[in-house]
């Protein structure tokens, strides 16, 4: 179990720590918005929601391909060293081309939503100041996708140190831009709220050359790394597509049902929404932790069946919770201990109605992120089965048929408001990390009874 946490930890925490820079790098733009004004808030919020939902579907679509490298990488250690080598340069090719095709669509697409939201009772004046950061973001897309086919290649191989060197430079990099791009500073022209759009497609692009020219240099990653995306085999670009669409429709789906609990949650008043939405973003910064070990154990899970390892992709399982478990009651003991020290940066200690709902969220998203980490290590140790379509479907049942459900009940039959609303999160979640755990189980024991041979 040693081994397996520190061969874990290894990959798992530079990733939880590149997740957390880019949580940093969000809000660096979200406090810029908010020094322009309300109006520039609420039309840069507008924006970066329309963006942040396509961007993390394009994200998912290439997700699968640090799987694919990692039984790749594996194979080559284990087989035909040419074969496997060739079949990576393939992955490569055909990642970036699925990225360029992602982009280009996801471009047209969010300029057509930032159009189209008009229709769905937004303010005037919002939409119109949001258009034009919609068109500097657009852009963006395609090396933001880039940017993602390419880690998720140098992940797979297990390379993955650069990625947070380059992710804390462009929190620097992001603010100097948005000052520079908002104020007119030095020879930059002044572009007020568009600006911060400008500086995101800015820091994608210099994100995804600093990336590649860093792999380029790497004497393992340089000669894999191909750009003739146009030499792609049909049949890896259609697989790659089978696999990356489940996991798109999962994370769209999970943006979906979260951004339904906030509507429901704003049924119940400003306050109501303003402690959902400062413990939801407690709850997602913990989160990013869970994601770096979701990954690494994906990526690991991956590589052992590759080699035929099925005791210890179980064994991957086992250590990925109890990390998980360990720093979640980390956090569970602060959030039960000291809420008013972890509540002080978002709300006035005199305003007792606010501050007394978020400390009871508080013992709820205590329990809740056990919950909440376990499905996401479910789906990312699916993922490694290539079972995508599988952790799709699990996370509709939990989510929409069993989370929104007791929501309606919770919330407003019983009459809880947003203490029962997050109890209901809390019961989604729950449901789906026990449905994902179990299918995972029944996948790697059907492996197993296939690759050992019956006795005569």
């Amino acid at each position: 179990m040693l081994t397996d946490s520190r061969a874990l930890a290894t990959l798992a925490v530079p990733l939880a720590l590149t997740q957390l820079a880019q949580v940093a790098l969000t809000t660096t733009d979200t406090v810029m918005m908010g020094l322009l004004g309300t109006q520039a808030l609420a039309a840069g919020g507008l924006a970066m929601v329309i963006f942040n939902q396509l961007r993390t579907m394009g994200v998912g679509l290439v997700t699968a391909v640090g799987n694919q490298v990692a039984a790749a990488d594996a194979r080559a250690e284990s087989g035909d060293d040419t074969t496997a080598r060739e079949d990576l340069r393939d992955l490569v090719r055909g990642s970036l081309l699925l990225s360029t095709l992602a982009g280009v669509a996801g471009a047209v697409l969010m300029v057509l939503t930032g159009h189209a939201v008009l229709w769905l009772g937004q303010d005037p004046d919002v939409v119109d100041s949001a258009q034009p950061i919609l068109y500097a973001m657009a852009p963006g897309l395609i090396p933001c996708l880039w940017f993602q086919a390419i880690r998720q290649f140098t992940v797979g191989m297990r390379r993955p140190q650069a990625l947070l060197r380059i992710t804390l430079a462009s929190i620097a990099v992001n603010a100097c831009l948005n000052w520079a791009f908002i104020h007119g500073t030095w020879f930059f022209p002044r572009l007020g709220l568009p600006g911060i759009g400008l500086a995101t497609t800015s820091v994608y692009v210099l994100s995804c050359a600093a990336l590649y020219v860093s792999a380029r240099r790497d004497a393992r990653l340089g000669p894999l790394l191909s750009l003739r995306i146009w030499q792609t085999r049909p049949a890896t670009l259609r697989r790659l597509t089978s696999l990356g669409t489940p996991i798109a429709a999962t994370y769209g789906s999970e943006a979906c049902f979260f951004s339904v609990v906030a509507l429901l949650v704003g049924s119940f008043g400003t306050a109501a929404l303003a402690v959902h939405t400062a413990v939801n973003q407690l709850v997602y910064i913990v989160f990013q932790i869970a994601v770096g070990l979701s990954h690494a154990a994906s990526l690991g899970v991956s590589r052992e069946l590759a080699l035929g390892n099925t005791a210890a992709a179980q064994r991957l399982k086992t250590t990925a919770l109890a990390c998980a478990a360990g720093v979640m009651t980390i956090v569970a003991v602060v959030y039960t201990t000291v809420p008013h020290l972890v509540l002080a940066p978002f709300f006035d200690t005199g305003d007792r109605t606010a501050t007394d709902l978020a400390a009871q969220l508080l013992l709820v998203a205590a329990v809740l992120q056990f919950f909440d980490c376990a499905q996401n290590i479910g789906v990312g140790l699916l993922r490694g089965l290539d079972d995508t379509k599988g952790g799709f479907r699990v996370t509709l049942i939990g989510y929409w048929l069993v989370g929104l459900p007791a929501a309606a009940l919770l919330g407003f039959g019983v009459g809880l408001d947003t203490l029962g609303i997050w109890l209901s999160l809390l019961t989604g979640l729950a449901t789906t990390a026990v449905l994902l755990l179990r299918r995972f189980h029944q996948g790697v024991s059907g492996q197993r009874s296939v690759s050992v041979p019956a006795k005569a």
